[in-house]
């Protein structure tokens, strides 16, 4: 069901690159709707603009709304999304390319994908077979990728990490201010949009070819894989769009890159099919893997000062792995590697992350498990990248 509105800017700001968001004065009247309408709310709303799909909002604009997420109360996209600008049109892109993202959406927008005939990344692109043991970690939740890159700078400071943004949750980069963030710093060299996902610094038709250009075009030593903000699950056993980091998984071993898996973890969620290692995880692993990958756990402390709840966690979460995924994905001849990961220093790495970590809506003081396993995947990431920094 569409619900659209009409309403009036009243101030703008680009809080980072890519997006502008808005603060708008809402009509009385959606514009159109199925059923029967409601205009409960605030008289003003957030609302979030693309510049890519329709140019620069200014002050005083009537512009058109999706009020779909926010009428619903979504954590994730609980804003207006601007449709158009009712009184302009956005200046027409040139692309040399034919590559269309969201197609057939009355939102799809023609961009320069590496991969297109026209691409001036085409020659080197064709040129690169292989990935060449290049480490690729898998996440299913887009939360885990700052931990990510804090683990592998933990490990190797001047690694050079690309991010590939699949298509199973928000579909423009823009929408990521995670991803915004790390590019000002420094810590990613590059974002790659894949599939249908639009908008990151330079696009692919497919996973495939996102992650021969990560390393073709962007000489990278790591690449952290995984959807946008935004994940949907339902509850059951297959119905979670996390689930597609199988097939990032499945990408990375036929182009002979190593897959690394990034573990969903949580010591503090109140569902017990979330608690310890996830059954997303164990579901995209134990069941829906059909190739092999690096499972990092972090190590069981030997030292007498470890608390003794943080050894018995590590061991519970060890011990859901070895029944959940490694014992069933064996009896389909997938063969994945457990890999002990020190923590030490992970906590450090995390606490000086330039994002702010957070992920089912806690941080690090509420449950910090989220965190140091994903840092973990990334510290076992960058010694592959760098065997002699073992």
């Amino acid at each position: 069901m569409l619900q659209w509105e009409r309403g009036r800017v009243l101030e703008v700001s680009a809080p980072w690159r890519g997006v502008q968001m808005l603060r708008v004065s809402r009509s009385d009247e959606p514009v159109e709707s199925e059923g029967e309408a409601s205009t409960d709310g605030p008289s003003t709303v957030p609302a979030l603009s693309y510049p890519e799909l329709v140019g620069e909002v200014a002050e005083g604009e009537e512009v058109l709304l999706n009020a779909n997420a926010l009428r619903r109360g979504l954590g994730t996209g609980g804003q207006a999304l601007v449709v158009a600008r009712t009184g302009e049109l956005p200046e027409a892109q040139q692309p040399t390319g034919h590559m269309v993202k969201a197609r057939y959406t009355p939102m799809q927008t023609l961009v320069d994908a590496l991969d297109d005939p026209g691409s001036p990344h085409r020659a080197a692109l064709e040129a690169t077979h292989g990935l060449g043991g290049m480490p690729v970690v898998l996440a299913d939740l887009h939360s885990a990728l700052p931990a990510v890159v804090a683990g592998v700078r933990a490990q190797a400071p001047e690694a050079r990490i690309v991010y590939v943004m699949s298509d199973g949750a928000a579909l423009p980069a823009a929408y990521s201010r995670t991803v915004a963030r790390l590019r000002e710093t420094g810590d990613l060299v590059a974002c790659i949009s894949a599939g249908q996902a639009f908008g990151g610094d330079l696009e692919a038709v497919t996973v495939h070819t996102a992650l021969l250009g990560a390393k073709a075009v962007c000489g990278a030593d790591v690449v952290v894989l995984a959807q946008g903000p935004g994940n949907l699950g339902t509850g059951t056993d297959w119905g979670f769009s996390g689930i597609q980091a199988a097939e990032g998984l499945h990408a990375a071993a036929v182009l002979g890159g190593r897959p690394v898996a990034a573990l969903r973890v949580s010591g503090a969620d109140a569902r017990s099919r979330h608690h310890g290692a996830s059954h997303h995880s164990l579901t995209l692993l134990g069941r829906a893997a059909l190739a092999a990958a690096d499972v990092p756990v972090l190590a069981a402390e030997s030292d007498p000062d470890t608390d003794p709840e943080d050894r018995a966690f590590t061991q519970y979460v060890r011990q859901q792995l070895e029944s959940g995924v490694v014992e069933p994905a064996l009896t389909r001849g997938v063969g994945h590697r457990i890999m002990d990961v020190p923590r030490a220093g992970l906590r450090e790495a995390l606490d000086d992350s330039p994002v702010g970590l957070r992920t089912m809506g806690r941080g690090m003081e509420e449950d910090p498990w989220p965190f140091l396993f994903a840092a973990a995947a990334g510290r076992h990431a960058a010694r592959l990248a760098d065997p002699a920094g073992r």
